[in-house]
């Protein structure tokens, strides 16, 4: 396939390729995890992982100027972490990166809501948005625990903070509502988190993917 005919592919669904990031840092980041250099490289990851998501939030009814104001203090704060390993703005960074992603999700959600059809790309829109809300309820969880450490218990390194792989996995399982594993939330805090996110991913599923998928069986009829 010529180069021309690829670039009008990823002009045609952004989601797609916001989903495919994000599935390879998942798969990526264990093996780089407990390495400085891997540290810093996430955190060069993130950066951009939240300048695509800018970018996407454009063809949604989200406000590019509002993901904007959000991402660019969370992409300062995030290599100043990379870079110098500041690791006291930790909660702040967490925190922003929270609330893009969710702002993200939401505008996601809204674009995928705006007519009675269902597009490739909006269909791609609904993985990535549920890996946006499986992000965002993470750096929550990543908030939750450097504000109160020890929140989070695992059966391995129980003494130690759990590491962003082991928060990702917890919410990839809570709003899936496939279990919960042996990350388990131990605090009322953290429970209620935990909570959020699992009635999350049931209405999420309930409200806008079975809508995606009664449209797609329409159209095919």
């Amino acid at each position: 396939m010529p180069y021309s005919h690829y670039w009008i592919a990823t002009r045609r669904h952004p989601c797609a390729i916001l989903l495919v990031v994000q599935l390879l840092g998942l798969v990526l980041y264990p093996f780089i995890e407990n390495t400085d250099l891997g540290r810093i490289g996430f955190g060069v990851f993130g950066i951009v992982v939240l300048i695509i998501t800018t970018g996407m939030v454009k063809r949604t009814p989200g406000l590019t100027w509002v993901s904007v104001g959000i991402a660019l203090p969370a992409i300062v704060l995030q290599a100043l972490q990379a870079l110098y390993g500041m690791r006291e703005l930790l909660p702040w960074s967490a925190g922003l990166e929270a609330v893009f992603y969710f702002y993200a999700a939401f505008s996601l959600i809204a674009y995928m809501l705006a007519d009675q059809r269902a597009t490739t790309d909006e269909l791609f829109a609904a993985g990535a948005t549920f890996t946006l809300l499986a992000w965002a309820f993470t750096y929550l969880f990543v908030l939750a625990q450097a504000l109160q450490p020890g929140c989070f218990a695992a059966a391995v390194n129980a003494d130690h903070p759990r590491t962003w792989t082991e928060l990702m996995f917890l919410s990839f399982a809570l709003l899936s509502s496939t279990g919960i594993g042996d990350v388990i939330p131990i605090t009322p805090h953290a429970r209620s988190l935990a909570s959020v996110e699992m009635f999350t991913g049931v209405i999420y599923l309930a409200a806008v993917v079975s809508r995606l998928i009664g449209l797609t069986l329409v159209q095919h009829k």
